[in-house]
C-alpha cells in the first residue's frame, strides 16, 4: 500500500498544480475524474493493442541500434501514446461544452496524461520497488505532464479557432516530439553520457510548459 501511495503522489500533486492553476473559472469536478478514469483505462487500453499490432508488424528487435531505437521512440512509443491521449482529448473532452476557455486544454490534457501516467507508473513501481517510484517522481511522471500541457496548449488553442484540424494535429504532433525526444536519449544508453539529452529535452519542455500555463491564463475570457 505504501508503495502505490509513493506511485501515485506525483501524479496527484501534478493534478492539483494544474487545477489551482486554473485560477478564473474552474472545470467541473466529475469531467475531471471522467478524464483521468479515461486516460488511466481507455488510453492504456488502446497504447496496448497499438503496441501489440506494430510488433506484429515490425518487431524491433536490435537494442544497439541507434536507428531501430528512433523509430521505437518516435514512431512506436511516442505516437502511439501520445495518439491514445489524443483520441481522448479530441472526442471526449474538447467536444464537452464545460471546455470553455483556452486554458481548458491543459487541464483536460493533464488529466489526461496523468491517468495514463498513473497506470504506467504503478505497473513500473510494483516491479521495480521504491527507488524506481522516487526517479519516475522526477522524470517519467513529470514528461507526462509537460506533453500533456504542451499538446492541451494547441488543443485549447484549437476549440476557439477556424483552423481546428491543424491546430489539433499541431498539438498531438508537438507532444510526439517531446516524448520521442525524451524516451530516445533513454533507449540508446549504450552510448556513453546521451542520457544527459532526455534531461535537457524535459527541461526545454517544462520551460514550454510554463510559458503555455501563462498565455492561456492571460487569454482567459473569464479574467476580471
Amino acid at each position: 500500500m505504501n508503495l502505490l501511495l509513493v506511485a501515485i503522489a506525483p501524479v496527484f500533486i501534478i493534478i492539483l498544480y494544474i487545477y489551482f492553476k486554473d485560477k478564473y473559472e474552474k472545470e467541473p469536478r466529475r469531467l475531471l475524474l471522467y478524464n483521468f478514469l479515461l486516460g488511466a483505462i481507455v488510453s492504456i487500453i488502446i497504447t496496448s493493442i497499438l503496441y501489440y499490432a506494430f510488433d506484429m508488424v515490425l518487431p524491433l528487435t536490435n537494442k544497439t541500434s541507434i536507428f531501430e531505437q528512433f523509430i521505437k521512440a518516435f514512431f512506436v512509443v511516442g505516437l502511439i501514446e501520445e495518439f491514445s491521449k489524443y483520441i481522448i482529448i479530441r472526442y471526449f473532452a474538447q467536444s464537452n461544452k464545460a471546455f470553455n476557455e483556452p486554458f481548458d486544454g491543459i487541464v483536460y490534457a493533464v488529466m489526461v496524461s496523468m491517468g495514463f501516467a498513473a497506470t504506467e507508473n504503478i505497473f513500473y513501481v510494483t516491479q521495480g520497488g521504491l527507488p524506481t517510484a522516487l526517479a519516475r517522481a522526477f522524470t517519467a511522471v513529470p514528461a507526462h505532464a509537460t506533453f500533456g500541457i504542451i499538446m492541451g496548449y494547441f488543443m485549447g488553442k484549437a476549440k476557439f479557432s477556424n483552423n481546428k484540424i491543424a491546430l489539433n494535429l499541431i498539438g498531438l504532433f508537438s507532444a510526439i516530439l517531446f516524448h520521442g525526444a525524451y524516451d530516445f536519449f533513454l533507449f540508446i544508453d549504450f552510448v556513453p553520457g546521451i542520457w544527459v539529452g532526455a534531461f535537457i529535452s524535459l527541461f526545454i519542455g517544462i520551460i514550454l510548459s510554463r510559458k503555455a500555463i501563462k498565455i492561456h491564463q492571460n487569454r482567459s475570457q473569464f479574467k476580471i
